[in-house]
């Protein structure tokens, strides 16, 4: 007896009615929050760069993967005005979560600009597609640099899986520890400035005393025109030693990377009880 091909298919692949379909819609609704949050103002993910839909298609595919892996709260609840605080809540964690990625990596661009501005690069400036403003050449090359050893050490892939684990920890709907996301946003901050020093201390230290010794020689030599005389020789300076220091710069910025994930994990495992 031939069985209907319809029959088959439906023992094979179950249906839902169309109100269960719309029900688990909205509760992986839900889950795209916290994981389209972080998306949308972590570095590299939230890059204007990154067209809008290839966005939304990984935050979907990553809401129906993590779906089945946590806690959603029934549909009665999500749709009652509770759901205002529960969207509150997990567009916080997804926000937090990226721009502590956000500041911390914003390190470099500030000692870019450290260096720039004492070396007289300043004025060579581009439009950052990031941020919209002027940003000199040095910043934008430390960026690069940065992102591409942020890939090049699944630093993405680590970044991605402390989000995944955060729904473990601080389960949708659940109790959140709103100061451990204080937290680790003024850490970020304070250690955004000590890294930043701690980049461009070689590269300002010896411009400081090349340009100790211009000042010197242009004293005991008024003839000397400062701009003709300096200038070159400052410039030159800074692609030197930005060339010897390419080595130790790719090991400290591979140490931020490091520490950021770090900050990132610490802020994420304290925000169920701090």
């Amino acid at each position: 007896m031939m069985i209907p091909l319809q029959d088959i298919a439906l023992a094979a692949l179950p249906g839902l009615a169309l109100p269960q379909i719309l029900d688990v819609f909205l509760q992986v609704f839900f889950v795209m929050l916290r994981i389209g949050a972080f998306a949308l103002s972590a570095p590299f993910f939230g890059s204007r760069l990154i067209a809008l839909p290839v966005r939304i298609v990984f935050t979907g595919l990553m809401a129906f993967f993590i779906y089945p892996r946590t806690t959603v709260p029934p549909v009665e609840v999500l749709q009652t005005l509770a759901a205002i605080g529960i969207i509150a809540h997990e567009l916080a964690i997804g926000l937090a979560a990226g721009l502590t990625l956000t500041i911390l990596f914003a390190s470099v661009s500030l000692a870019g600009e450290k260096i720039a501005s004492t070396s007289g690069l300043s004025f060579a400036a581009q439009v950052d597609p990031n941020g919209g403003g002027q940003t000199p050449v040095v910043s934008q090359a430390f960026n690069l640099l940065l992102i591409a050893l942020f890939l090049s050490l699944n630093g993405h892939v680590a970044a991605i899986a402390l989000v995944v684990e955060s729904y473990a920890y601080a389960p949708i709907g659940g109790a959140l520890f709103m100061p451990s996301l204080v937290e680790g946003g003024m850490n970020a901050a304070s250690q955004m400035f000590r890294i930043a020093a701690s980049i461009m201390f070689p590269a300002a230290g010896i411009l400081l005393l090349v340009n100790f010794t211009i000042g010197i020689i242009t004293r005991s030599a008024p003839q000397l025109n400062l701009f003709s005389f300096g200038f070159p020789i400052t410039l030159l300076t800074v692609f030197v030693v930005l060339f010897l220091f390419i080595g130790p710069l790719g090991a400290a910025f591979a140490d931020l990377i490091q520490n950021t994930l770090q900050l990132l994990a610490t802020t994420l495992r304290g925000i169920s009880n701090g």
